[in-house]
C-alpha cells in the first residue's frame, strides 16, 4: 500500500586515519530491516546499492562491516571485498580457567554483564580536555585506524547498556587506559578488550590481569596478534571483515589496518 515502509538499511558514519595523519570517512554497514511482506523480493540488495551513489556523492570512500555466514554471500554478490579474518589474541585468567575457556564456543551474549571494576567510561571520556591530552601522547599508528578525537570516544563507549569500563595503566588518563567490557559466551565470562589507549611503551598487561582477577572474567581478548600484555594469538576466532569501494577505488589488504575489538565488534 501507499505509504508503507518496505525496509529500513542503516549506515554508521565512521572515519579512518592513516599513517601519515591523513584522514577518510567511511560508513559502516549496520542495521537492515524488512517488512514481512516485503521478505525475498530483493528489498535489501535495492536499499543497500541505492545507497552507494548518494554515500560517493556525500565523499564516503568506503563502506565496512563484518557480515556473519548467512548475510555475507549477499554482501559479496553486491561487490564487497572479503579481506579475511580480524586477528586477535586471548589470555586466559589461570590454569583452572582453562575449561571454562574450553567451553567458550558459543556466540557471545549481546548485553554486557555490569561490573563496577575500573571507572565508567562514559564518565571518564566525558572530559574532553583530559581525553585530548591522552590523545596527544598516542602515536600515529602504522596502519590505517580509527581515527580517535575526545568526540568519538565520548560517544562509541557512552552506550549505558553495553556498560564499557576504563581501567587506568597510571595514575591518571594521560597514563592511558585500557577499555573493556564484560559478556557471557558460553560458559565463560568474557573480558573483551575493546582498546587500548596508551602513549609509546606503555605496559598494560599488570592492568588486563587486574581486570581478569578483580571481576572474575576466565578469560579477556583484545584485536591484534604478538605477546604483548601476556596475549597468544588465536586463530579463527575474529569476524571476517568485508570492505567496498565508493569514492575511493582503493582496496586494502587486511594487513593495512590496524583494527581493535572497539572497531569491530557490533554495538
Amino acid at each position: 500500500t501507499a505509504g508503507e515502509l518496505a525496509g529500513l538499511r542503516v549506515f554508521l558514519r565512521w572515519r579512518f586515519r592513516r599513517p601519515d595523519g591523513s584522514t577518510f570517512d567511511a560508513v559502516r554497514a549496520v542495521d537492515t530491516a524488512t517488512h514481512p511482506d516485503w521478505q525475498g523480493k530483493g528489498i535489501f540488495t535495492r536499499l543497500t546499492l541505492g545507497a552507494l551513489p548518494d554515500l560517493q556523492a556525500d565523499g564516503v570512500a568506503n563502506v565496512f562491516n563484518t557480515p556473519n555466514d548467512k548475510s555475507r554471500p549477499g554482501y559479496l554478490k553486491m561487490g564487497w571485498h572479503d579481506l579475511g579474518r580480524v586477528s586477535v589474541a586471548v589470555r586466559v585468567r589461570s590454569a583452572v580457567t582453562v575449561r571454562r575457556v574450553a567451553g567458550a564456543k558459543a556466540a557471545a551474549e549481546k548485553w554486557s554483564t555490569p561490573t563496577d571494576v575500573g571507572a565508567d567510561a562514559a564518565t571518564v571520556f566525558a572530559d574532553h580536555d583530559a581525553t585530548a591530552a591522552l590523545l596527544r601522547r598516542v602515536p600515529n599508528p602504522a596502519a590505517i585506524a580509527t581515527d580517535r578525537t575526545p568526540e568519538f570516544l565520548a560517544w562509541r563507549y557512552s552506550f549505558a547498556p553495553l556498560h564499557y569500563r576504563v581501567m587506568p595503566l597510571g595514575h591518571g588518563l594521560a597514563d592511558g587506559v585500557v577499555v573493556f567490557r564484560l559478556r557471557r559466551r558460553g560458559t565463560a565470562l568474557e573480558a573483551t578488550i575493546a582498546d587500548v589507549i596508551a602513549p609509546a611503551g606503555a605496559h598494560f598487561g599488570k592492568a588486563v590481569g587486574h581486570i581478569l582477577r578483580a571481576s572474575g572474567a576466565d578469560y579477556a581478548i583484545r584485536g591484534g596478534v604478538g605477546i604483548a600484555g601476556g596475549f597468544v594469538p588465536a586463530s579463527r576466532i575474529g569476524p571476517i571483515f568485508t570492505w567496498r569501494e565508493v569514492a575511493d577505488a582503493a582496496v586494502p589488504e587486511l594487513g593495512d589496518l590496524a583494527l581493535v575489538l572497539g572497531d569491530v565488534e557490533l554495538f
